[in-house]
């Protein structure tokens, strides 16, 4: 919803999930230790199955490195947004990648003056879509105690990502990083697609809070995204969708972050056993995240 919010904006278009950009400056391929690329960089690039999204032809991109010796990579990627925008007819061109709440410091080390928006729901409603959703593999799921407790687990995995990008945020300040709730948002689009332009220093568009004219479908069965519907309030509830007992352990083991965002807990006291449930999974999920060089934030 907010990608396509932005994206409706006359300036400004997002990109698909990428999830490459991190990965091939961290690990080195291509990229040497000054951040400079190597001849090697063409192949790494399109050896990731999301790099073709960016339309970017192979032997231009070789002619663009050919051409540039010494290049630094976060030109190179920028080059490559570039063209992406050119395509769009777009000035500014920005990326929608959940995962990368994990690697602000190394976006910001490669992009000094980025600017970063982090879009905050409520955990307990983000359990409700995990437990449903068929890719939670790739997110809460790629840990053990998934089959076993999702609810916990889910709990865990949406307190190490919003925290730690909470705690990089502050790091980074305010004129460059950016907080949204996604229940403002959808219960107030208009103002918060003018915080949102004014944190961007541009104009702001009725168009962006109209993402979805002209495109809403109707056909039974569609996924809100598939749909293309506007806003709309309620889709996941836990107060009405979740069991009382798994609102408990959600917030044994995130209630803390949840109230530092200023969401309502449910429960005024969590039970002995529940307490017990959150350590184990906890430690599981700090031991796999530890093999996993997951950072996690100091509200942990």
């Amino acid at each position: 919803m907010l990608k396509r919010m932005v994206s409706a904006h006359p300036q400004v278009a997002i990109t698909r999930e990428t999830h490459w950009i991190p990965k091939i400056f961290e690990k080195r391929r291509g990229v040497d230790d000054a951040g400079k690329v190597t001849p090697q960089i063409v192949e790494k690039l399109f050896e990731h199955h999301r790099f073709d999204q960016m339309k970017f032809r192979a032997e231009k991109l070789q002619q663009l490195v050919d051409d540039n010796p010494g290049m630094r990579y976060a030109d190179l990627v920028s080059r490559i947004f570039d063209n992406y925008g050119q395509r769009k007819n777009k000035t500014l061109v920005g990326d929608k990648t959940p995962t990368y709440v994990r690697k602000l410091p190394t976006l910001l080390q490669l992009w000094p003056e980025a600017r970063f928006v982090h879009l905050i729901r409520d955990g307990r409603d983000v359990c409700l879509s995990m437990r449903k959703w068929r890719m939670a593999t790739k997110a809460a799921g790629r840990f053990s105690t998934f089959q076993t407790d999702p609810v916990v687990t889910t709990a865990l995995w949406w307190k190490a990502l919003v925290g730690l990008g909470r705690e990089d945020g502050m790091q980074i300040g305010q004129k460059q990083y950016l907080e949204i709730s996604y229940e403002s948002l959808v219960a107030q689009p208009g103002s918060e697609c003018r915080r949102l332009s004014h944190f961007l220093d541009l104009p702001y568009y009725q168009s962006m809070e109209r993402y979805y004219e002209g495109r809403t479908q109707t056909e039974e069965g569609l996924s809100t995204n598939a749909a293309w519907l506007p806003p709309t309030p309620g889709r996941r509830n836990w107060r009405d969708q979740m069991e009382a007992a798994d609102v408990a352990r959600f917030e044994a083991a995130a209630g803390d972050l949840l109230e530092q965002l200023g969401y309502e807990l449910a429960c005024s006291e969590i039970s002995a056993r529940d307490q017990q449930v959150v350590l184990k999974v906890r430690e599981q999920f700090q031991q796999e995240a530890a093999q996993r060089n997951w950072r996690l934030p100091k509200l942990w």
